[in-house]
């Protein structure tokens, strides 16, 4: 029994030893199998594997040709293809054990597989980020732009956790492989093909907001492009064992708070005051939902990262209840919706279900809308206005109403003084 105990701990403590976690902080994972089961399909790519993760599956291994379409175009517009292809794979073979060290479990892939793979997926998606801003030209006949579909799949398959590769590597192919005529930086580049997914209005780029950022991937560039506007404000709260949440659209239009629709740099921006609250315009599309999901299953595996854009999604669920309130936000312009409004409902309900919370970012928010809700002024105000100054006859009569009562006491004055 002894000798068990012994070869037991001596098996145990070889595997303390080992390099099983990694002293490195990966930024790349695995989606959590309890939020992956509220819908697979948004954190699966499309139609393109980007890293690791799904590299190599059957029903993606059609589009590798475009891409080695896309490498080939842009080793051509420099001066030497083949001296700059080499040039690639030395410099990403420099970063290669810092690149595995992104992925949150170890890469079974040969030293050789795995930096072509980085080189090919990087080269493809900083050629794509040029023509789409038009940095480069495109061909008439390109994969990818004279097909509608693609570019709806490539802007669902990149902002995916699981699809992604360090941003560094992405830096590293742009510097080698820039035109002297090209303007933009890489981090411009990829805003702007990404500058659609929450918003029908283009927003100026505050590039002066990433000075100080290291950015890790590209959904991790979107999270900032939300983040960063914010500043200070809206910043870690109290506990969430204390938050109580805001009654629904309509529920609060009742109470007398009204919406207002307003431009701002983030849509995370949501301010109180006065009764009203403002929020920015946000476009329910296709890309919407897997964008939320994966944002929000970033903020869940990041080490100590503020969970903003839950936080935002509780809030939504929050004002969203029916349709009904889905009709309420998009006359204010706050929600603009291209989805069936059943299912746009649906979604925003399931939205975070099993996300741990430990702060909740609007608390103080809905603490100060819960308050004004409990005013009755404004409730009375509200049903007046509801139900007495609805519609254009309604108000005249209110005030001829008025007028005649009016007169009536004056009229019961001038009878007594008589």
């Amino acid at each position: 029994m002894a000798g068990e105990i012994e070869s037991m701990a001596s098996n145990m403590r070889s595997k303390m030893g080992g390099d099983t976690i990694s002293s490195s902080t990966p930024c790349i994972f695995r989606i959590p199998s309890i939020l992956r089961r509220h819908n697979k399909e948004a954190y699966i790519p499309n139609a393109f594997s980007i890293g690791p993760f799904h590299h190599g599956k059957k029903d993606l291994e059609d589009k590798e040709k475009i891409k080695f379409n896309y490498l080939e175009g842009l080793l051509y517009r420099t001066r030497n293809p083949d001296t700059t292809l080499m040039e690639c794979i030395k410099e990403i073979a420099k970063y290669e054990t810092e690149a595995r060290e992104c992925y949150a479990e170890e890469i079974h892939m040969s030293k050789q597989a795995f930096i072509e793979m980085l080189v090919l997926d990087g080269c493809f998606i900083v050629e794509l980020f040029r023509k789409d801003a038009g940095e480069v030209r495109k061909n008439e006949n390109d994969p990818i732009f004279s097909t509608s579909c693609m570019l709806q799949f490539l802007h669902h398959d990149l902002i995916l956790l699981e699809n992604q590769i360090p941003w560094f590597v992405l830096e590293h192919l742009f510097r080698l492989t820039r035109g002297l005529s090209e303007t933009k930086s890489l981090l411009q580049l990829a805003l702007d093909f990404f500058d659609n997914i929450f918003s029908s209005e283009k927003s100026p780029i505050q590039l002066d907001l990433f000075a100080n950022k290291k950015t890790q991937h590209m959904l991790d560039l979107i999270r900032s492009s939300l983040v960063l506007p914010l500043g200070e404000q809206q910043g870690q709260e109290e506990s969430f064992v204390s938050w109580r949440p805001i009654p629904s659209a309509t529920s609060i239009k009742e109470s007398g708070i009204s919406f207002r629709k307003v431009t701002s740099h983030s849509i995370l921006e949501v301010k109180f005051r006065r009764g009203t609250l403002e929020m920015s315009p946000i476009l329910i599309q296709e890309t919407v939902e897997p964008a939320f999901r994966n944002l929000i299953s970033y903020e869940q595996c990041y080490p100590n990262c503020p969970p903003r854009v839950t936080s935002y999604a509780i809030l939504l669920d929050n004002l969203i209840n029916n349709e009904g309130d889905m009709e309420e936000l998009s006359k204010s312009g706050i929600l603009i919706n291209w989805l069936n409004p059943h299912d746009t409902t649906q979604f925003f309900k399931m939205l975070y279900h099993d996300a741990f919370l430990k702060e909740f970012h609007y608390q103080k928010l809905c603490g100060e809308v819960n308050e004004y809700q409990q005013k009755l002024w404004p409730k009375w105000r509200a049903f007046y206005t509801r139900n007495y100054f609805a519609k254009p006859w309604a108000i005249v009569s209110q005030i001829v109403a008025a007028i005649v009562l009016i007169l009536a006491f004056l009229q019961t004055i001038y009878s007594m003084k008589c």
